[in-house]
């Protein structure tokens, strides 16, 4: 039975870890303050937000389309630090808590049970509340209900507990806002004027050649349709003047949805890299029929750089690259940023990166095929998060297929889109009738090492 909280009071706490949630209807950021008894934090990692997810004893647990939770470890907080404080930040700073119904935080145990809940009422035009706090008194942890709204924005808030702060993006908006404003004076001129002279406006109703553009980009599929679309023009236009062409109407719309479903394996040709698309299989021999016998897995990623916040501070997001060796479904053999080389010497890792920065490949994995133990039947290349950030803060993220023997490109494929997980399984690299094939993956799984990540690929074995 959860115990309800008015603003002040509180109540103690008798587990051993606790997690903080809050329910609300807008979009929102849960963060956490580790603060020492002057109210301030030690140093900024003593600050738990989304680009720094983790702090002493304290874990910023991401919720899929939800806000993210805050899990304490209060036997893993330090002994200086007093007072653990819960921040909610909307993530619309114009707008206010008042414009929607009262926010509800709950303090619940490590199994999910609801040990108290504050419903944090009386807020109006603040977008930032220290929600609640957990505590020491007297060797022992608390819970108390604070509902302190803050007025002065989220840099206040945090600079005012000792964070620094760089928030110089502000200025430039005023800027392109004031540059716009002389163009419309021409309003007192006549209407018929000002048409001759924007003629942005006339060109515009000529303009469809150029929206089609944008959208090709967002179409790789349409790579793979080539031969149909034309087929619409001369089949179905002429149609209509055309009685004997009706029976050739039905097989156009076949045709146009069975390829991508009947051509999911492309081969390699020398000289031209295949853009794979998830789910998306590759035998792994030239143009030719040569087999490939060293190959390079290439994995990189960039972090996105969030604004608003911190300005041009971003997260150091450490993704790692990991080779896990399959034989018909047992684990067999790992080759990660711990073990650089798998037992038999058939895989390497090349250095671990703990940032993401630069050009190209950020982690690499070599393979050499002919080593490769007759009986391991799977490769499977994954990537996660050390540090616990999910792919939503991470942008461009790929893995691509590179011939040793002479460093050219064979296949890539990129991840569209981030998503809430902290691990991803890229591709897969298996034996298939007596050759081996690649496989483009891209699923999300909860997994911040190769460890965690072992146990959730078995759905990832069979071809």
């Amino acid at each position: 039975m959860s115990v309800s909280l008015a603003k002040g009071q509180n109540g103690p706490l008798d587990v051993s870890d606790v997690v903080v949630s809050v329910q609300l209807a807008a979009a929102a950021d849960l963060s956490a303050l580790l603060v020492t008894s002057n109210g301030k934090v030690r140093s900024d990692a003593d600050f738990v937000f989304f680009n720094q997810p983790t702090g002493p004893g304290v874990q910023l647990v991401p919720n899929p389309g939800g806000i993210a939770s805050l899990r304490v470890s209060l036997a893993g907080v330090p002994a200086d630090i007093e007072q653990v404080r819960a921040v909610i930040t909307l993530d619309d700073a114009s707008s206010n808590f008042g414009r929607s119904a009262a926010p509800t935080a709950r303090v619940s145990d490590a199994a999910g049970n609801v040990l108290y809940e504050y419903v944090i009422d009386g807020l109006t035009t603040e977008s930032i509340v220290i929600a609640l706090e957990v505590y020491r008194r007297q060797g022992a942890w608390k819970v108390r209900a604070v509902g302190q709204g803050y007025a002065g924005g989220f840099a206040a808030l945090v600079t005012d507990h000792g964070v620094s702060v760089d928030d110089a993006p502000a200025p430039p908006p005023p800027t392109p806002v004031a540059a716009p404003a002389p163009i419309t004076p021409p309003s007192s001129v006549a209407p018929t004027p000002p048409a001759y002279n924007q003629p942005p406006q006339q060109p515009s109703y000529n303009a469809p050649p150029v929206p089609p553009a944008p959208p090709a980009y967002n179409q790789p599929p349409a790579y793979n349709q080539g031969p149909t679309p034309p087929a619409y023009p001369p089949a179905q236009q002429p149609a209509y003047n055309q009685q004997p062409t009706y029976n050739q109407a039905p097989p156009a719309p076949p045709v146009q949805s069975q390829p991508p479903a009947q051509q999911p394996e492309v081969s390699l040709v020398k000289g031209r890299p295949v853009s794979l698309t998830k789910g998306q299989k590759v035998t792994l021999r030239k143009e030719g029929g040569v087999a490939l016998t060293m190959i390079q897995m290439g994995l990189g990623w960039d972090p996105i750089k969030k604004s608003g916040l911190f300005g041009s501070r971003t997260a150091d997001v450490d993704l790692d690259a990991s080779a896990l060796l399959y034989a018909d479904g047992n684990l067999v053999d790992v080759c990660y940023y711990g073990q650089l080389t798998s037992k038999d010497g058939s895989v390497r890792h090349m250095g671990d990166n703990l940032t993401g920065d630069g050009d190209g490949d950020d982690e690499v994995m070599l393979v050499d095929l002919q080593r490769v133990p007759a009986h391991v039947t799977t490769v499977i290349f994954t990537v996660t998060s050390y540090r616990g950030h999910t792919f939503e803060q991470v942008s461009n993220a790929f893995c691509r297929l590179v011939d040793s023997t002479t460093n050219s490109e064979l296949a890539r494929y990129t991840l569209q889109g981030g998503m809430a997980f902290t691990g991803m399984v890229m591709a897969k690299v298996y034996r298939a009738n007596g050759e081996w094939k690649l496989q483009a993956i891209g699923e999300g799984i909860q997994a911040k090492h190769a460890g965690e990540a072992a146990p959730q690929l078995g759905r990832f074995l069979t071809a």
